[in-house]
């Protein structure tokens, strides 16, 4: 199993981003997957996940997040992207992404994930 986190790089306050996160050796509508993202200095950060209900994809984010980052699933392209508005500069670390089967009540906790992918760097200047 791999996941491979890219498209991070340097931005103004303001801009956007999108991060895919690619996977082999595992089909994404099969696994909960989550984006995660870990600033310097400080403990990594649940950032947002997608699930699969039966009915579709349910997405969830954290607080700080909501109504700027959006998660998308390409189930062709076995991928999972993060789609990054609005960026501050409080939104600098670098970036994950996971899988797992992970129940929704723990989904914000990275030791439930399995799998982990490299990340990708986001910079934000002010």
């Amino acid at each position: 199993v791999q996941l491979q986190a890219f498209g991070g790089g340097l931005v103004q306050a303001g801009g956007s981003l999108r991060l895919s996160c690619a996977a082999s050796g595992l089909t994404i509508n099969t696994y909960n997957m989550g984006w995660f993202r870990q600033a310097p200095g400080k403990e990594r950060e649940f950032v947002g996940g997608i699930r699969w209900s039966g009915h579709g994809s349910n997405t969830y984010y954290t607080e700080s997040v909501k109504g700027r980052f959006t998660i998308s699933r390409d189930n062709a392209r076995n991928t999972v992207d993060l789609q990054m508005n609005s960026l501050k500069p409080e939104d600098t670390a670098v970036y994950s992404c996971a899988a797992g089967a992970v129940a929704l009540a723990e989904a914000t906790m990275p030791r439930r994930y399995a799998y982990w992918g490299q990340g990708t760097l986001v910079t934000v200047s002010s």
